[in-house]
């Protein structure tokens, strides 16, 4: 007896759940039908402005697209660093010498492979942030 008593108590459940699904999808289209010949209203959706951009000279389009061209050319040299900058931090062997030199003449040697590292990674993420920096100015950029 009890399966039958479940069996049937889940027919009544789906029964209702059909039914509630009908109910609203005719709800849904009591809605849209036009009575008496009149036509339902529609939600009315906010038309958004757009800005209207001055017109921009042949001079100023032409300078907007050097000034475009120079910001690609930063972030090639600075694709180009950094690949020579990887490819360093992967290859030497550990008888790296780090120098500089200045206009005088003065000079700074070292072959601490620590402050070599340091220096490297240091360089490495400054160049990455100076990359990302030049890219967003080239998406948000308009001739």
């Amino acid at each position: 007896m009890k399966t039958k008593t479940s069996a049937t108590s889940n027919a009544n459940k789906s029964n209702t759940q059909a039914k509630t699904a009908v109910k609203a999808k005719l709800a849904e289209e009591a809605k849209t039908t036009p009575v008496n010949g009149t036509p339902a209203k529609a939600k009315e959706v906010p038309v958004k402005a757009v800005p209207v951009l001055p017109p921009v000279s042949l001079d100023d389009r032409i300078q907007n697209f050097e000034r475009l061209r120079g910001l690609a050319n930063n972030r090639e040299q600075l694709v180009n660093k950094l690949n020579e900058l990887t490819k360093f931090n992967y290859n030497h062997d550990g008888s790296s010498q780090f120098t500089l030199r200045d206009s005088t003449g003065l000079e700074f040697k070292t072959t601490n492979t620590n402050f070599i590292n340091l220096v490297t990674t240091q360089l490495q993420q400054t160049l990455e942030q100076r990359k990302q920096e030049i890219e967003t100015q080239i998406l948000e950029f308009q001739l």
